[in-house]
């Protein structure tokens, strides 16, 4: 039965928290035995549920966030930059041990980029870490990463029911898969999702197809909402029978580290709030290009002077 209180979050995210180090300015090629130069770095928040969760909260949503990471210097850093954001972490554990923070090493070049994660405790968080109770206390929850979450994965399927069970609506971004197989029980858990979140490279990985129309008509048999990431064509939802897409916004963009992740956070903040499905597309794309105008996936996020007046300025745009 729904729970008919008004609820603690607007959205909840079970997820993995680490940090990015993003190197600018290498070249193509990485020969071995040469010291190669960057010639720009940032050590930003990193995780797409993380970045989701943080660029959420910016937009003014009521965030819970539930993660273990180490007891290091890394997961304080991330653990500190995740609150300036207003995320609640008060459910966060930080265990000590061998297994340290997440890091993922990103080599950026003009037009494409190398990802080298170590998962550390991203691999690790699992069932036991959860407050089922705190999760649920929402109304939505959401999943990335599903499979770099290898403790969790396994009953990701149960949780989304669970979360169901509870009154919430859910989705669901798998982001890639590092084995690229595509399975670990994905099909079981897009039953209980509301929204699958993928990208255009995504979408016919997991639906098993070769080709993108293909994918979503059969991941639209599944799941009530697909919503497609299309990078430079915008994005694209299919409910049902019906169509929907909207254009990108153009801006100059310096990376596209967690763009993805940025246009979750801003559909799902229009989402949340009852808006109709073009302004939810059109609010992801505002987010998502938004976040490509300043290194990593949260910067653009942190400055809240000028998300305001990029906001303002590029606002009306949307759906245009």
């Amino acid at each position: 039965m729904a729970n008919l209180k008004m609820p603690r979050f607007d959205v909840t995210i079970a997820g993995e928290l680490n940090l990015d180090l993003i190197l600018y300015g290498l070249p193509d090629e990485l020969p071995p035995e040469r010291e190669l130069l960057a010639d720009r770095m940032m050590l930003t928040l990193g995780g797409s549920s993380a970045i989701m969760a943080h660029n959420l909260a910016a937009l003014g949503s009521r965030v819970g966030f539930q993660s273990r990471i180490g007891d290091d210097d890394l997961g304080t850093t991330a653990l500190q930059r995740l609150q300036e954001s207003g995320v609640d972490v008060s459910e966060l554990r930080r265990v000590a041990g061998p297994v340290k923070t997440g890091l993922t090493v990103i080599l950026q070049r003009a037009a494409w980029r190398n990802m080298v994660t170590y998962s550390g405790t991203i691999a690790e968080t699992a069932w036991d870490d959860l407050d089922l109770g705190y999760l649920a206390d929402s109304r939505h929850f959401h999943v990335s990463s599903y499979y770099l979450q290898g403790g969790l994965r396994p009953r990701l399927a149960e949780l989304f029911r669970r979360m169901k069970e509870a009154g919430l609506t859910t989705s669901l971004d798998t982001n890639d898969d590092p084995d690229d197989k595509w399975e670990g029980g994905l099909q079981d858990a897009l039953r209980y999702v509301d929204i699958f979140l993928p990208n255009e490279r995504e979408a016919p990985k997991a639906a098993g197809v070769s080709d993108l129309e293909t994918a979503v008509k059969k991941l639209a048999a599944i799941v009530p909402l697909v919503v497609v990431k299309l990078g430079r064509e915008g994005a694209m939802a299919q409910r049902g029978s019906e169509r929907i897409t909207s254009p990108a916004l153009r801006v100059d963009a310096v990376d596209a580290v967690g763009a993805g992740d940025s246009f979750d956070a801003g559909f799902l903040h229009e989402y949340v709030r009852g808006a109709d499905l073009g302004a939810c597309l059109a609010a992801g794309n505002l987010a998502g290009a938004f976040s490509t105008t300043r290194p990593g996936g949260t910067e653009a996020f942190r400055d809240a002077k000028y998300r305001a007046q990029f906001f303002r300025e590029h606002g009306s745009k949307r759906g245009q």
